[in-house]
């Protein structure tokens, strides 16, 4: 049966894509055993379009969605803020589809997401303040979304809202914690989200589906992190569920996750 639907994946069909949420790595070099096909990973929202993909024709990085499609400006920004209530905000590289520029001396750089182009909307229908939030100054529109660029190409590291985990002083990327643990041989899926704590300023929980007849405890899970990853990136807290909720596009909804899982209203 597997080489059937390899074989007919292969013929079959042309191209396979994923976007909506970020691909783990995983889940890419799965698939491509079973279907023969490696997934064309690309981002885009419906205010831009489609912005940023991994080639046709070249190499599919795993985690990564490439770089800009024609006609679309992306950008980096680090975001700060200031005393006064005003922010800041300094370009740490900026590209499109030729070639993109960095401005530090650092490999890789890590900031807000911002993009330019004909595909972006103007604005949003009857709200104007709406508006005037996600766009800067100069014309860029604010994704929302935390992206890095290293090696060559982007990858999302994940919404500033909800996967930006802000602990101890440290901005983690709840991502890469759930792709670290994707790969531990009892557990199925995993959702990571920040918890408030008076100390810590948030603190890490995951929330992890375990295989059949399987068991796993927290300081088992913390183990297993600490020697992939800093040890500030380690779960304080685990709770096992039977299945993590996902909605029809297969996103996680973290906040619900927090409200329900955690008896926690606000974040």
């Amino acid at each position: 049966m597997v080489e059937y639907v390899k074989a007919t994946c292969s013929q079959k069909i042309r191209l396979m894509i994923s976007g909506s949420a970020p691909l783990p790595s995983q889940v890419f070099d799965w698939w491509s055993m079973v279907t023969g096909h490696s997934i064309l990973e690309r981002y885009g929202m419906t205010e831009i379009g489609m912005a940023l993909s991994n080639p046709l024709q070249g190499e599919r990085k795993p985690g990564f969605v490439g770089n800009p499609m024609p006609g679309v400006r992306v950008r980096i920004v680090q975001h700060s803020e200031l005393p006064t209530s005003r922010t800041t905000e300094e370009v740490l590289c900026e590209g499109d589809s030729a070639k993109t520029r960095n401005f530090t001396t650092d490999a890789a750089v890590s900031g807000l997401l911002q993009v330019k182009g004909e595909g972006v909307f103007s604005k949003y229908w009857n709200k104007p303040e709406a508006t005037a939030s996600d766009f800067t100054s100069d014309g860029w529109f604010k994704t929302g979304d935390i992206a890095e660029y290293t090696e060559g190409s982007y990858r999302i590291l994940g919404r500033s809202s909800v996967d930006i985990i802000k602990t101890g002083g440290y901005k983690v990327s709840a991502l890469q914690i759930e792709y670290v643990l994707l790969n531990h041989p009892d557990i199925v899926d995993v959702a990571v989200v920040g918890l408030p704590d008076i100390t810590w300023g948030q603190k890490i929980a995951a929330v992890v589906q375990l295989k059949e007849n399987s068991s796993l405890d927290l300081k088992q899970v913390q183990h297993f992190v600490k020697e992939r990853l800093p040890v500030y990136m380690m779960p304080s807290l685990m709770k096992v569920v039977d299945s993590i909720p996902r909605n029809a596009l297969g996103k996680v909804n973290k906040k619900e996750i927090v409200t329900k899982l955690f008896n926690i209203t606000a974040v």
